[in-house]
């Protein structure tokens, strides 16, 4: 099969690759979409030391199912699914209550570390379990069922934190997965929904796609998140997408006292966390890991239009120009959001 195979980092090869093998409760989908994540790129110079090559990587992805295992049961040759990035037991204590994404076993698509390497969907064909798998209904295009990914870590990045209908809400950052947090609030029933970002542009997209008020982030960014709220001590819930000191601290600072802050981005291992406004304000801080099995639930957002996500679409390009691709968005190219390769 033909795959785009990062064979050292910063460099790519696309071309012939063995054809992933189909266990007996496992199916072989033939991929249509795969989009390329922050993490991939992150992965593909080194810097997040989870791609380590040789991988052909890719999590974001959807297709048809053209070969089945002796023991699958409840899908066949020709459907259309997309599948979790995370490959989880399903049989420990955590996945039983729910918590797939703190499986102990768990692995991801298109990563390869000191403890695993599985290869992902950048290529014609990905082999998968049965357990992970997800429909997708006919009339979406996979373009946009691949979008299942990302849509589920913002759906369940906004599920950890404490909404209540109506309540004023804080994205912090509003790259690809804080847009989609933005979408996901309002779905969720927030009420003043305020995005923040560094990055004009995608401020505006923010307001096109659902925000009520944006604001860009600089010294006086604070007092422009209270008065947006129309709460001088602060919003109800913040949701930091990005991960590094400034946002954090942002994030922390901008909600009343006994408000919540929903931890989502991880750019950074370690950031200085403002301890003390977080107890003397009695905060509630929120890690959000992955998704938790909302794959179900983002298709079916996708599917209705209760989140947008053709206007992230940037560019939809042949996998054999992968490389490139990979090139620009490690550059920040202006104007780049969601790049999907088709095999």
């Amino acid at each position: 099969m033909k795959a785009l195979t990062l064979t050292e980092y910063d460099k790519f090869e696309y071309g012939e690759a063995p054809e992933p093998e189909v266990g007996t409760r496992e199916v072989m989908i033939q991929v249509k979409a795969c989009g390329i994540c922050g993490s991939d790129v992150h992965g593909m110079d080194g810097s997040s030391g989870r791609r380590i090559p040789p991988i052909i990587m890719g999590h974001e992805a959807a297709g048809e199912i053209v070969r089945i295992g002796g023991e699958v049961e409840g899908w066949k040759v020709g459907d259309r699914v997309t599948f979790d990035s995370t490959v989880y037991c399903g049989e420990c204590d955590a996945c039983k209550s729910g918590q797939i994404n703190l499986c102990p076993d768990r692995n991801v698509l298109g990563v390869s570390c000191d403890d695993y390497r599985r290869h992902g969907a950048f290529a014609e064909f990905v082999t998968v379990p049965q357990h992970i798998l997800y429909g997708v209904p006919e009339g979406l295009p996979y373009e946009q069922a691949a979008f299942a990914e990302p849509v589920s870590i913002a759906l369940h990045g906004v599920s950890r934190v404490p909404l209540k209908q109506g309540d004023s809400a804080v994205v912090v950052g509003a790259g690809l997965i804080g847009l989609l947090v933005v979408q996901a609030l309002k779905a969720a029933g927030a009420g003043t929904v305020v995005a923040v970002d560094i990055d004009e542009d995608r401020l505006k997209l923010a307001l096109e796609l659902g925000a009520d008020e944006i604001v860009l982030s600089d010294d006086g960014a604070l007092e422009k998140i209270r008065q947006a709220v129309g709460n001088p001590d602060g919003a109800d819930v913040a949701i930091e997408v990005v991960g590094f000191t400034p946002t954090i601290q942002l994030a922390v600072n901008c909600v009343r006292k006994g408000g919540s802050v929903g931890c989502v981005g991880n750019l950074h291992a370690q950031v200085e966390f403002p301890l003390q406004a977080v107890v003397t304000r009695e905060l509630s801080v929120f890690g959000s890991c992955s998704s938790a099995g909302e794959y179900g639930e983002a298709v079916k957002a996708v599917a209705e239009g209760k989140i947008k996500v053709e206007p992230l679409i940037s560019a939809v390009a042949d996998l054999a120009d992968g490389g490139e691709w990979f090139k620009r968005l490690h550059a920040r190219e202006a104007g780049l959001m969601k790049v999907i390769l088709k095999p």
